[in-house]
């Protein structure tokens, strides 16, 4: 099922609608992670070819940071959260105040603190949105430990296509963002959530949501 063409209506709003409570599950855990509430607009869900993904997403020359981790089990997939530098950055800064109890400057804190703690953002972010697939499937998965890259956005999603694309050709793209208690007025966070089912998964996700 990897055409899009062959997804209809019902299908492709029942996998949106998978994508909205994922995300809705991963600001709950984001928000216990830094102790902050945390608002979070309308998220904006498409099923797209993973060959596609570079249409879907601003300047192809920002620079990112993005965690990855790929999931076996009842629903195997590969999962990617990808942020731009500043966001990710103030993500940072608002873990390691949360847990050191102070503010460091992002220019004070060493690269592989600054990727420790983006690690750990990512997966909850990864992890929550995951589990709360596999509690509407009824299935259980393992987790891999997450990687982070820091590159060009083009760069980044190249190899998302090169490698993940030989697991499944159709990526559920979830775009959201996120205010958060304590950051300026007005002040937003954006996060991409690119999640690539395997192609059996894919399939008991529409069999379970009765769509198929």
């Amino acid at each position: 099922m990897a055409d899009m063409s062959s997804f209809n209506t019902l299908q492709l709003d029942a996998i949106r609608e998978v994508g909205n409570i994922g995300t809705g599950n991963a600001a709950t855990a984001l928000s216990g992670l830094l102790s902050r509430m945390i608002h979070m607009d309308v998220p904006k869900t498409e099923l797209v070819s993973i060959y596609e993904l570079g249409e879907h997403y601003g300047d192809p020359l920002q620079i990112v940071g993005a965690v990855f981790v790929r999931s076996t089990g009842g629903f195997g997939c590969s999962l990617i959260f990808i942020q731009n530098e500043e966001d990710a950055d103030v993500m940072v800064e608002l873990l390691l105040k949360q847990q050191f109890g102070t503010h460091i400057p992002i220019d004070e804190i060493p690269d592989e603190m600054k990727d420790s703690a983006l690690s750990e953002v990512g997966n909850i972010v990864l992890s929550s949105f995951l589990n709360a697939i596999n509690i509407l499937l009824g299935t259980q998965h393992q987790i891999s430990v997450p990687g982070v890259a820091h590159d060009m956005l083009s760069s980044i999603l190249d190899v998302v296509a090169s490698i993940y694309g030989q697991m499944g050709e159709t990526a559920l793209l979830v775009n959201t963002e996120l205010s958060v208690d304590g950051l300026e007025a007005g002040r937003k966070i954006s996060g991409h959530i690119i999640l690539i089912p395997d192609p059996d998964a894919l399939e008991l996700l529409l069999k379970r949501l009765k769509v198929m």
